[in-house]
């Protein structure tokens, strides 16, 4: 039996779109790969050598300043897609937050294939069309959101990510708990605050009884609807 018979995230991610003598041709160019939190997989401006898709744990996207600075420009999940298919280069770093493991293909042969199977092409452009959407999103967060509204919506899209998904009505929702993958000082860095503003903002939602936060990762969700309200 090949990886992709019992791969966990087979129906979610691209793959989705082949049949089963497909798996197996993707499966034949393709080796699974596992990495410590803080280990990188693809280095920024380096040539496009390997393209992957995630199967567990959470991975950055990163670039960096010309003074050494890191800006965190997005975050990828189980099922994602991550690499730069059909391109010479990589716009951006690639390292695991989490130990996390991947399926890792070589560009040119991942490459080779999607030409040969439309339908996974198409996938990619759904892929992609889906990702522009949230990167406007997040630009919209950036530039007009108070703190409290940038907090708010960044909680709400972990939720979504990396929680069990809940019940249809908010009055029915269930506490939602979750391990944040970054730690404050990088939750300031992907929102465009300080530490302190981050640190005053989990403070207050605390205390108003949002939230509860048994440690400096986990976070549990106890008004969905009142953070809802607050993301705006």
């Amino acid at each position: 039996m090949s990886y992709c018979d019992s791969c966990l995230v087979r129906n979610r991610a691209i793959c989705a779109a082949l049949d089963d003598s497909e798996i197996q041709s993707l499966n034949a160019i393709g080796r699974t790969r596992t990495l410590e939190a803080g280990e990188p997989l693809i280095w920024e401006g380096d040539d496009s050598l390997l393209v992957a898709n995630v199967i567990e744990g959470v991975l950055k996207l990163s670039s960096g300043t010309a003074d050494g600075r890191e800006q965190i420009v997005g975050v990828v999940f189980p099922s994602d897609f991550i690499g730069r298919p059909f391109g010479n280069t990589t716009p951006h770093s690639v390292t695991a937050l989490t130990e996390a493991k991947v399926c890792v293909f070589s560009r040119t042969d991942f490459d080779g294939f999607a030409s040969r199977h439309p339908a996974l092409e198409h996938k990619l452009l759904q892929r992609t069309l889906t990702e522009l959407d949230r990167t406007r999103s997040w630009m919209l967060l950036l530039a007009r959101k108070t703190a409290e509204e940038k907090i708010a919506t960044f909680l709400l899209d972990m939720s979504k990510r990396l929680a069990p998904t809940g019940c249809e009505t908010p009055e029915e929702r269930p506490l939602v708990e979750f391990d944040l993958p970054f730690s404050r000082q990088q939750v300031a860095d992907v929102l465009g605050l300080t530490i302190e503003t981050v640190s005053r903002q989990f403070t207050r939602l605390k205390k108003e009884g949002i939230l509860d936060l048994p440690s400096r990762r986990t976070v549990i969700i106890r008004d969905r609807t009142a953070l809802e309200d607050l993301a705006g």
